[in-house]
């Protein structure tokens, strides 16, 4: 079976999703889609620094969107608003990435693949680092959920109930650097934070409570991956970006469904 590419493809994507979706829900309710387009920009110079290096790829997009999430949190509220710092830093990222990969002597690297994904080239070894990461995501999110989302709710709340929200805005930042590492291969460094918001905020409408709303964010980006890789087979469209378009097309569906409802 994974001797076969869209085998392989659909696993993928289906293991990006299961890391997105619990994610993605404490991104929507934070209100942080912009944290998660700076840290997936951030590693485009983790890649460019793991080719240098000659280490993997994985843990040089780890690395570095790690230090991009840290960072971020140490210099908020410093005399910054948060959506200035967040673009800065994304944006001097990613550029810093591009231009350091062409400093690369005698390395031929197609930024294609890292800017919007190759998920039809992926391994059985991406397959093992992409379900390893999902598996480790989807560990600390449910070690953590009860505290995760009381500090979510309410930070006085959290403190009354002994928890640090700047723990749970640790545990929060390593899980999606981890998420931003294993689909830089999926959907690449441009689309991650698509995939990590469109399928939670498809959700949202659907579900009564937080566990309910990840559960079927899981599902919309499941389905994301299989329709959008079957839709890019049959129409011959880039695999990542189609799988963002089926999400899309969830989300529209989903609120078009609130509307009806609230009418």
């Amino acid at each position: 079976m994974l001797d076969d590419f869209m085998a392989r493809a659909t696993l993928a994507g289906i293991g990006v999703a299961v890391a997105a979706a619990p994610l993605g829900s404490f991104v929507v309710w934070r209100r942080m889609a912009y944290f998660g387009d700076a840290t997936a920009h951030a590693a485009i110079l983790g890649v460019a620094l793991a080719l240098a290096l000659q280490i993997s790829i994985f843990a040089g997009a780890l690395a570095v969107a790690l230090a991009m999430a840290l960072t971020v949190s140490a210099l908020s509220g410093r005399g910054y608003t948060m959506d200035t710092l967040l673009g800065v830093l994304a944006h001097s990222a990613l550029a810093f990435g591009l231009v350091a990969v062409s400093f690369l002597p005698g390395i031929r690297i197609d930024l294609m693949a890292y800017l919007f994904g190759d998920i039809l080239a992926v391994s059985r070894t991406d397959l093992a680092v992409i379900w390893g990461g999902a598996a480790l995501v989807a560990g600390l999110i449910g070690w953590r959920w009860s505290a995760l989302l009381t500090a979510t709710l309410n930070e006085e709340l959290a403190h009354a109930s002994g928890i640090d929200p700047r723990r749970e805005q640790l545990v929060l930042t390593l899980s999606l650097a981890i998420t931003v590492a294993v689909a830089i291969k999926v959907v690449g460094a441009l689309l991650i934070a698509a995939l990590l918001i469109v399928p939670a905020a498809a959700a949202r409408p659907l579900a009564r409570t937080p566990e309910g709303m990840a559960l079927i964010a899981a599902a919309i980006g499941a389905g994301s991956a299989v329709a959008g890789l079957r839709a890019a087979y049959v129409l011959d469209t880039p695999a990542g970006p189609s799988i963002v378009c089926v999400a899309a097309l969830a989300f529209m569906v989903t609120g078009l469904l609130r509307g009806v409802r609230a009418g």
